[in-house]
């Protein structure tokens, strides 16, 4: 399904710092959410690079790559834990435990990404999560991580 305006408008990122195409999966039982997005060639960070056919062509970042894993966090928290930003929840990310780097993702890339959480704990005014992550163009992994993340709820 294509992002949802509620979702668009519940985000703490404008619409162009979200990256994603689409959802594609929610599956609440098993904690996960897939997403698909396509790289282009003018994505931050990825417009700068450099360039050398070679020796360092065209990609998606790192930096963007983990980015994205934010990104599905809130998605995650969205659709999977049932947490608003606009009834004062916010995340942020608090320990990459592993980030393995596997394949460059070129522009025209599409990349499905997955994000499943392997642990939840809830609480009234935090939610601490950790979370795995797998990030794939057709069958080539292209990232993979594990994450915490803790989410707040703030008044005002």
């Amino acid at each position: 399904m294509p992002l949802e305006q509620a979702f668009l408008d519940d985000s703490p990122y404008a619409p162009e710092g979200l990256l994603l195409d689409e959802i594609v999966e929610v599956d609440k039982e098993k904690s996960i959410v897939v997403a698909a997005m396509t790289v282009h060639e003018d994505m931050p960070i990825t417009r700068t690079q450099r360039v050398h056919p070679v020796r360092h062509p065209r990609h998606l970042s790192g930096g963007l790559m983990v980015h994205l894993t934010g990104i599905l966090g809130l998605a995650h928290a969205y659709y999977v834990l049932g947490l608003r930003h606009k009834e004062g929840w916010i995340g942020y990310g608090a320990r990459i435990h592993n980030a393995r780097f596997h394949a460059l993702a070129r522009p025209g890339a599409k990349l499905l990404l997955k994000v499943a959480a392997t642990h939840v704990r809830p609480g009234n005014t935090k939610v601490l999560g950790r979370y795995s992550f797998e990030f794939k163009e057709g069958d080539t992994l292209v990232y993979e991580g594990d994450q915490t993340a803790l989410w707040t709820r703030v008044e005002g």
